[in-house]
């Protein structure tokens, strides 16, 4: 399919928001003891391992933009038997996580913002995805968006 207008938006604002991450700030900083360290640390892992096993799953299909690859198939395995969106949970993961364990409260913000931008940019690939795929109404049922649908 032709990438779209929406297309560069969602994903300038994505790269945008991760180099604001990057950043120092030191503005909004929290104690994180033990536990956020350790609950930190679980997320970075989780959300690395939950990323590699996505991007090795979708394989060809993989793009960084919203709109399918022409010729792309629906892959409904995997991670993807249970998330519809794995690559969204595991940068959001590993952001949070990052967030927890540095004791920055900047972070935590960015990856909220990143929350609320990939739901809209979900909606938005989801929208064609149904277009292309007829399968993906009945997939949507049963999967959740980021987490699977028992959370």
């Amino acid at each position: 399919m032709k990438k779209t207008n929406s297309d560069y938006f969602y994903v300038g604002i994505q790269f945008m928001l991760f180099a604001v991450y990057i950043i120092q700030v030191t503005v909004i900083t929290f104690a994180s003891g033990t536990i956020l360290n350790l609950i930190g640390i679980l997320l970075i892992s989780l959300g690395i391992l939950m990323g590699l096993l996505s991007v090795i799953q979708l394989n060809k299909n993989l793009s960084p933009f919203p709109t399918p690859i022409t010729g792309g198939k629906l892959i409904e395995t995997g991670l993807y038997k249970y998330i519809r969106h794995p690559i969204y949970t595991s940068i959001l993961s590993t952001l949070l996580g990052y967030g927890l364990y540095s004791g920055s409260g900047y972070k935590i913000l960015i990856t909220i913002t990143l929350l609320v931008l990939f739901f809209y940019k979900s909606k938005y690939e989801e929208k064609k995805l149904s277009s292309v795929f007829s399968e993906y109404p009945e997939y949507v049922k049963k999967t959740g968006r980021f987490l699977p649908k028992a959370l």
